[in-house]
């Protein structure tokens, strides 16, 4: 019992050290330019040319990136989605981005979980109770309206549903099918590269509308049948239950 708590601490001290070294490293190197709209526009033709030599390879290395930089809750997820549009079209761009994107968001779940779950849940156990009661009922419904709003932080939905008792499998699926919609919208952009001044201006206010609406019909339309039920099925009288 001692000995696999003790894998467990060293584990944990791991990907904890892993983690920092990603970042420290991210900043030390200044990779950070690598992941500017500029540095993007200016090597446009240059990765295209590499895109057009090996195909295979230039998408395997893509979604590595794009899987490193989601897992480790790193800036530049925005202009790796635009690059995925403008060098591997809108089908296979929107395929390639959607997995890597989603798989990134998992291992970033996943850390978080095998990392501060534990305590989180020791420390704040009892006020935490309905909040995980309320995720296993409904937490799919949550999680898929905000993968649907833009305007939540990629990284905190991916910490915060870490904490929380989610199945792995129900918070993958969910949030392929989630972003969905979104990958589309930031793709089919960096097709058209060259005409895109700022990372502000992809996402004009209708269409950033349409998202919130699509992201609180699916928990409202549920909100709503359970209200119907309850009306066409109420409790036997005296049934506090």
């Amino acid at each position: 019992m001692a000995e696999g708590t003790n894998n467990k601490i060293i584990q944990k001290i791991f990907i904890a050290c892993a983690i920092i070294f990603g970042i420290v490293a991210f900043r030390y190197f200044d990779l950070g330019q690598y992941f500017t709209l500029d540095y993007l526009k200016s090597s446009q033709e240059e990765f295209q040319a590499l895109y057009l030599e090996n195909r295979f390879l230039v998408i395997a290395v893509y979604m590595g990136i794009y899987i490193a930089v989601t897992a480790l809750s790193l800036p530049g997820a925005v202009v790796l989605t635009l690059a995925g549009g403008a060098l591997f079209g809108l089908v296979v761009g929107t395929l390639v981005v959607s997995f890597a994107s989603t798989i990134g968001a998992t291992l970033a779940c996943l850390v978080s979980r095998f990392l501060l779950r534990e305590w989180v849940q020791n420390r704040f156990g009892d006020k935490l109770a309905t909040i995980n009661n309320g995720v296993e009922k409904e937490g799919a419904f949550y999680l898929f309206s905000l993968r649907l709003v833009p305007i939540f932080p990629f990284f905190v939905i991916n910490l915060l549903m870490g904490l929380t008792r989610m199945r792995m499998f129900t918070y993958f699926w969910v949030s392929q099918v989630g972003m969905f919609a979104g990958t589309i919208v930031f793709v089919n952009a960096g097709k058209e590269l060259a005409k895109i001044d700022s990372l502000s201006g992809i996402v004009s206010p209708g269409v950033l509308t349409s998202f919130v609406i699509l992201g609180l019909f699916p928990i409202t339309v549920k909100k709503l049948l359970s209200f119907y039920k309850a009306k066409r099925n109420p409790p036997p009288a005296g049934d506090e239950t």
